[in-house]
């Protein structure tokens, strides 16, 4: 089992700066989330904002085996679970999109990912998108310490499996801190009392990853995207997260994104 690394009170600060930079890029990116706009549009929009805030995108250059990944985002449009790759795909009323975003600032990682509907969506849509993000909110609930992290993946499991969603099993969430990927792994679903026991100095990634329809998920050509096969809708929610006793420290935030939702949805 890889090392777990407890951060110290001025780590957790310092990663907290990251996170709410990433919180403010999304944000800024969903100020322009609408019909019309291309995936590599938003990836530019994401990528200026970050460098002018004085940090680097996480995800830019990272690599697996021999593919890079050399965009600021992950945009994963309906279907597409994760690791979307922008490009010239349009986005259309009635899309959703997965905008996932990391930075690097102080030496320290950042990491959250939130999906936005574009224009009008189904109502069956909407249900999906609301308990994604409140199966996120019942994982976070349990990221205490003296927990264990099986006592999160349940919480997200029985939140979201009751209402027949698929829980994409092969990937999950993670430890961050001077490293993108840290230990321990967070899944989605599994029993209560069981994994890793939470110390206070944790921090984790918990993000939910719900298809509407099966869990089962394949790569496509492009070696990164991850897409659900049977080609119904996917949702995904993210924040870093560091274990405290009687209750956790939300380090990202949904606030900006969700003002800008707000804001946008009034001036249409």
């Amino acid at each position: 089992m890889s090392k777990i690394y407890l951060k110290t009170d001025e780590e957790i600060e310092l990663i907290r700066e990251s996170c709410l930079l990433v919180s403010r890029t999304i944000a800024e990116t969903g100020k322009y989330i609408r019909e019309g706009i291309s995936t590599i549009e938003l990836d530019k929009i994401a990528e200026e904002f970050i460098r002018d805030h004085g940090a680097k995108p996480a995800f830019k250059g990272y690599r697996k085996e021999e593919s890079v990944f050399d965009y600021t985002l992950c945009v994963s449009v309906n279907e597409q679970v994760v690791h979307g790759v922008p490009g010239s795909y349009v986005l259309k009323n009635g899309d959703i999109v997965s905008v996932d975003c990391g930075v690097l600032k102080n030496g320290f990682y950042g990491d959250s990912a939130y999906t936005f509907a574009v224009g009008d969506i189904s109502n069956e849509v909407k249900q999906l998108l609301t308990a994604t993000k409140e199966s996120l909110y019942k994982g976070i609930e349990n990221a205490v310490a003296g927990k264990r992290i099986g006592d999160i993946s349940s919480a997200v499991e029985e939140h979201v499996s009751k209402l027949g969603y698929g829980i994409v099993r092969e990937l999950v969430g993670h430890g961050i801190g001077r490293n993108l990927h840290e230990a321990p792994e967070v899944p989605n679903y599994g029993k209560r009392g069981s994994g890793v026991r939470m110390e206070e100095g944790l921090v984790i990634a918990i993000e939910p990853m719900i298809n509407m329809g099966k869990r089962d998920i394949q790569v496509e050509k492009d070696g990164w995207t991850i897409s659900a096969i049977d080609k119904k809708p996917s949702a995904h929610f993210e924040h870093t997260v560091a274990v405290k006793k009687g209750k956790a420290d939300i380090l990202t935030t949904f606030e900006f994104i969700e003002q800008e939702v707000k804001l946008t949805k009034e001036t249409v």
